[in-house]
């Protein structure tokens, strides 16, 4: 018995020597997920530093017609009376009635017909773009280079991120283009999805935690449900395209409410298919916040009389919605920015009509990064590093609030 003591506790020079093995192999192990830590925050780093390279740099420009050809005030000076006669004047009538029935002139904004006067008479011309890095290393010679190679262009240091970017809808000149639709989209989307996914997935959640018999049909229903987890997105396209905007048109296009000049490609059906996509996903959060409630709360409520209905909804779901929110929230998220589904169900790559209803036409910030990313002219990659920032900033919201809700409803249970 001794020996087999000595064998396991090592004494003298060979009980320092296992220690300092011990601490050797300790380290290595700290060191490499150290690495493994500094090697995620560079990669974060490297992606956010290439979308912000892209947002922001020189610009040189010029106008294909000159602003004194239309008008002989100053283009700063122009009010909206003064902009809706230019436009009214030199506008061909086809033109100007089609934007007209868009939107009527008289009730857009200044900025609205400042844009117009800018794309469709003066005409702005983009030479040439350069990143926020070799703007801010070698601004002497882009401005050298510019004045050899574009003479009468203007160059300036330009955002593409602006507040007028985000008010903006989508136009075919990426000087002009700007997310508003798309964020509409966006939010109508994730509106739906979550209308439709997180009741229907906190209750089946509550059910196959609380109610249901453990056998073999819930075992092979808990099995298929963590498999769609898991099952690539474009496959809920196709799903939504058989489902939602084939079989079900008569619903999803608005016919069956009287509304006719639209089919199945709508954003009720792509507001349903990402509902379907993070459905598995609200469940099995669902479940986990549900099965982290001590089952001591549970027998407690059962052993004051209380039902078994009772106990789930004023026990455990208060105690076990921190955890519901915040795993419905970071699923949306994903459906957030998910693009194949909607490529399949028929999201638009270009439009400029805001969604107002569930049976619009629709885009969505992913789709429309996708679009300018195939653009062959760098100022489309410009507004596209733009968008994805925005895109970045929404899901950060996301994120937030969950953290929010789940901190909230921790201190009030």
């Amino acid at each position: 018995m001794m020996n087999q003591r000595r064998a396991h506790f090592p004494e003298g020079t060979d009980f320092f020597a296992s220690l300092q093995t011990r601490y050797r192999v300790a380290a290595i192990w700290q060191s490499l997920f150290l690495s493994a830590l500094l090697i995620a925050i560079i990669s974060l780093t490297a992606l956010l530093y290439n979308v912000v390279d892209g947002a922001f740099g020189y610009v040189a420009y010029d106008y294909k017609k000159d602003p004194a050809t239309f008008t002989s005030i100053p283009v700063n000076e122009l009010t909206k009376d003064d902009l809706l006669i230019i436009l009214k004047e030199n506008l061909s009538s086809g033109a100007y009635n089609k934007l007209d029935d868009e939107k009527k002139m008289e009730t857009r904004s200044h900025a609205d017909l400042y844009v117009l006067f800018l794309e469709r008479l003066v005409q702005i011309d983009t030479k040439a773009t350069w990143s926020m890095t070799d703007s801010l290393l070698r601004g002497a010679e882009i401005r050298t280079e510019a004045a050899e190679k574009y003479p009468d262009a203007q160059l300036e240091f330009r955002s593409w991120l602006t507040p007028q970017f985000l008010a903006t809808p989508m136009s075919s000149k990426a000087e002009f283009a700007g997310v508003r639709t798309a964020i509409l989209g966006s939010l109508w989307l994730v509106g739906i999805a979550i209308l439709f996914a997180l009741p229907i997935g906190v209750g089946a959640a509550v059910y196959l935690q609380e109610y249901a018999p453990k056998n073999w049909l819930t075992s092979i229903i808990q099995t298929n449900i963590n498999n769609l987890a898991g099952v690539p997105s474009i496959v809920y396209g196709m799903l939504g395209l058989a489902v939602f905007v084939r079989t079900l048109e008569a619903l999803t296009s608005g016919s069956a409410f009287g509304i006719t000049d639209s089919n199945g490609r709508t954003v009720l059906s792509a507001g349903l298919t990402m509902g379907i996509l993070v459905l598995p996903l609200i469940i099995i959060n669902a479940q986990e916040a549900i099965k982290a409630v001590p089952d001591s709360l549970r027998q407690a409520a059962f052993g004051v009389g209380a039902t078994r209905w009772q106990t789930v909804w004023h026990h455990v779901l208060p105690n076990a919605l921190p955890g519901i929110l915040t795993g419905s929230i970071l699923a949306v998220s994903r459906a957030l920015g998910e693009t194949a589904p909607l490529i399949v169900v028929g999201a638009s790559t270009f439009i400029s009509i805001d969604p107002n209803n569930p049976f619009s036409k629709f885009t969505a910030l992913p789709i429309q990064i996708y679009n300018w990313t195939t653009r062959p002219q760098s100022e489309f990659h410009a507004i596209a590093a733009s968008a994805i920032i925005v895109l970045l900033v929404m899901l950060l919201t996301l994120n937030a609030t969950a953290i929010l809700l789940r901190n909230r409803f921790q201190r009030r249970y």
